[in-house]
């Protein structure tokens, strides 16, 4: 079953919220009507009520029934006020009945029955009446119930008649509700079907379509905004993804190709076993190349998926720098370059993951070494800054040319790729140090000018030493 759509629906709400709206304004308009009119009644009945009150009071207090009687069918008789009119003395004893109320006794109450003042409507020969039942006490040293009514057609015809200019009103009046309902929410909704006008024009070929920009100030802009920042996010993540495998298929065609090429050449005519040694020398050198190579993009793809998972502890920086320094002594001695280090020997405990800081150490070396020619010269130092632990690199090498230096954490951006290739770079050990960098929640930067070397600053945020646990007595 197909559902409605939102416009609908919403129209069907707000038909249904404005029809229980209606309903309850008009039944509380007929309400108010009706207690207003037989208000204007009850006033005019507790007014005659009054006058009865009035003509016994201006009676002679020794009068008797039979001269009460007497002088109440004379005044009363010839007024139309007395048509529903019925007087009653103490013990019941009749004073004064209309013509009308004898043809209708059902329409009274026994004088005994009437202990405060009561309205009570009635229909007599199928028209309504409003009545009052009320008692006069201690009038020229008589009790008088009176019980006096008065013809309500008037009122019940005007309730009628408003009754049925609502019923009349109500279906047109939902009518236009349901039109203009309907045309509010088409037009409140007119910009998610502009959202999805300009989302189905997005695809994979076409990521740099956006949705169209509202400018409504409400929750749709809002909307709008941030799906056009999701789609810059994919975008951006998209382009990265495309731009690291075709970089990783380059990088790994010419480390196989220069395998299959050496093995193609061993191959092609018998050799001695010095040249085929030599030749597997070239082979496995490439595969250890593309080995580390491999393990690189690896690192970075489990970074980028957020599966690289970090072991956070406290970690002393000053040893695991030691650490790093004293493997690094016999690369320095090796290619003839001068390796010192300088550790301050105050506390430097960070809260991180010592195997990637250790590696961070290695990278940040590793490049200062690859880019120094002997007898140059690299230093490390560990020092602090406000809160900060600050690692510096520095060595004499070759230098990066400032245009560079933005670029140079890049995936697989390399300054002098020729030289790099030779030297086994991929480009890829700038950009992991400075993921690392980044999930210490630190920084990393360069300064440089060609010919004068490079210096990398790490700066890291450091934590209060642990507590060791006392050694047992």
């Amino acid at each position: 079953m197909r559902r409605l759509s939102i416009g609908v629906r919403l129209t069907l709400w707000y038909l249904a919220i404005f029809a229980v709206a209606q309903f309850a304004f008009g039944v509380g308009m007929w309400l108010i009507l009706r207690h207003n009119l037989y208000d204007m009644v009850d006033d005019g009945l507790a007014a005659q009520v009054d006058d009865v009150k009035s003509f016994l009071e201006a009676q002679k207090k020794d009068a008797s029934i039979a001269k009460l009687q007497e002088e109440t069918h004379e005044a009363y008789d010839i007024e139309h006020s007395g048509d529903y009119l019925a007087v009653y003395a103490d013990n019941a004893q009749l004073i004064y009945r209309s013509a009308f109320l004898e043809a209708h006794p059902a329409a009274l109450l026994p004088p005994d029955e009437v202990k405060r003042p009561m309205m009570k409507s009635r229909k007599l020969d199928g028209q309504p009446f409003r009545f009052t039942f009320a008692k006069l006490n201690n009038i020229n040293g008589h009790v008088y119930t009176v019980e006096l009514g008065v013809p309500a057609g008037d009122v019940v015809g005007t309730l009628s008649q408003f009754r049925s200019y609502l019923l009349m009103f109500a279906p047109l009046l939902l009518l236009a509700a349901a039109g203009g309902g309907y045309w509010l929410s088409r037009r409140a909704l007119s910009p998610v079907d502009a959202l999805v006008r300009g989302a189905r024009e997005v695809s994979g070929t076409n990521l740099s379509g956006r949705l169209q920009k509202l400018d409504t100030g409400d929750e749709l802009q809002r909307l709008s905004d941030t799906l056009n920042e999701m789609l810059d996010r994919i975008e951006s993540a998209f382009l990265r993804i495309t731009q690291f495998t075709a970089d990783a298929s380059h990088e790994l065609r010419t480390p196989i190709s220069l395998i299959r090429t050496e093995a193609e050449l061993a191959l092609r005519r018998s050799r001695g076993e010095a040249e085929y040694k030599e030749s597997l020398r070239h082979i496995l050198l490439e595969a250890e190349r593309t080995t580390a190579l491999i393990e690189q993009l690896l690192s970075m793809a489990r970074a980028d998926s957020g599966r690289e998972a970090l072991h956070l502890q406290p970690v002393d920086l000053r040893q695991t720098l030691r650490g790093v320094v004293e493997s690094w002594q016999q690369v320095a001695t090796i290619r003839n370059l001068q390796f010192s280090a300088r550790v301050d020997a105050s506390d430097f405990f960070v809260m991180g993951d010592e195997m990637l800081l250790r590696r961070l150490a290695d990278i940040l070396l590793d490049n200062a070494f690859k880019y120094t020619s002997s007898p140059g010269s690299v230093y490390l130092s560990l020092e602090s800054k406000g809160e900060n632990a600050v690692i510096l690199v520095q060595d004499s090498g070759v230098g990066i040319d400032e245009e560079d230096q933005g670029k140079i954490f890049e995936r697989f951006y390399r300054v002098d790729k020729a030289r790099s290739r030779a030297q086994g770079g991929a480009g890829l050990g700038l950009a992991i140090a400075q993921w690392i960098v980044t999930q210490h929640r630190g920084s990393i930067g360069v300064e440089s000018r060609p010919g004068h070397g490079a210096t990398f600053r790490v700066e890291l945020p450091m934590i209060a030493a642990p507590v060791r646990n006392p050694l047992p007595a």
